[in-house]
């Protein structure tokens, strides 16, 4: 089931958009190619679902990791603050002039942003001690309002006749722009890459969830595997917020989706979550182009409009669990 769903997420993001298609309209425009609208579809419509599956999926693997790394079923890119973190890096790259190629120092400053931010909160919420759900929790809220805060006043602070303010708000919002096909390929790879490398996580991230010192008997460096671990969902979440802003609960669905369907093993829960996150963001994708033609509404809210029930059955059961 967790491999159909992308399947379906990708033919019905094909099929979603300000003009909607049905399937046999779409099969249609496969057979001939060189009519107008059918060049809209493969051009255009095609890489933006791609690419919705690929922020989807980097979205999945980093939730994982931060739920796995800090044994906490609420940990999540958005939640944490790490995607806020990436987001500020990002902005200053998009609104400050730096003496560095933007193909460099966008994803750079996110990354930075996303591995600080979440050092922050993880920082905040050992002050209370042993860190709860409820200390991360409310620790990310915080980071993540003053990351919101400082985003918002650099937008206004930094932006001119040069940049397109319009543009930066609708990114930060959450929604993912239609890349070339080299650019595709580009965010292809590192969502492979990813995979590969939350996938060689796998067998600590398991012996963390028996405990710290059941890992380190197993030989596990519990402190170095953590700081690698984060490090890594830092990457992750960085490249996702590069290409598709801020799009939020992706990251604390599609893990939980996978792991009641096949238990809580990392190297069999990742690929499946990576896969159910990519279909539900290429779903929301083309809902936030169908809902009301012909502008589109952000793909955050859509994802938040689905994620946030969601997550307070999450929180709901996890309160019950005491």
């Amino acid at each position: 089931m967790s491999w159909l769903f992308p399947l379906l997420g990708f033919a019905l993001g094909l099929m979603l958009g300000s003009e909607t298609l049905s399937p046999a309209e779409l099969w249609a425009l496969a057979a001939h190619p060189a009519s107008p609208m059918s060049h809209l579809i493969w051009q255009w419509r095609l890489p933006r679902v791609l690419a919705a599956g690929c922020v989807g999926a980097l979205l999945a693997l980093g939730g994982a990791v931060f739920q796995g790394v800090f044994r906490n079923p609420l940990a999540e890119p958005y939640l944490l603050g790490s995607a806020g973190g990436a987001a500020v890096g990002a902005t200053v790259a998009l609104l400050v002039a730096l003496p560095l190629p933007s193909g460099v120092v966008l994803p750079l400053l996110a990354f930075l942003g996303a591995w600080g931010a979440t050092w922050l909160v993880l920082a905040l919420a050992r002050l209370t001690g042993r860190p709860s759900i409820a200390a991360l929790l409310l620790a990310g809220v915080a980071v993540a309002a003053v990351l919101g805060a400082l985003r918002s006043f650099l937008m206004l602070a930094l932006s001119d006749e040069t940049v397109s303010l319009q543009a930066v708000l609708s990114w930060a919002l959450g929604g993912v722009q239609t890349p070339s096909w080299p650019e595709l390929g580009v965010l292809g790879a590192m969502t492979a890459a990813g995979l590969v490398l939350c996938l060689s996580l796998a067998r600590g991230l398991d012996l963390l969830g028996l405990g710290e010192g059941v890992a380190e008997g197993f030989g596990l460096p519990v402190r170095r595997f953590v700081a690698l671990a984060v490090l890594a969902a830092a990457f992750i979440v960085a490249v996702s917020t590069v290409w598709g802003g801020l799009v939020g609960f992706v990251g604390l669905m599609a893990p939980h989706v996978a792991r009641w369907r096949h238990g809580p093993l990392h190297r069999a829960m990742m690929p499946r979550a990576a896969a159910v996150g990519a279909g539900l963001a290429m779903l929301c994708d083309g809902i936030a182009r169908a809902a009301l033609p012909p502008a589109e509404i952000p793909l955050g809210l859509v994802t938040a409009l689905i994620g946030g029930p969601f997550f307070l059955l999450i929180l709901a059961r996890e309160v019950r669990r005491g």
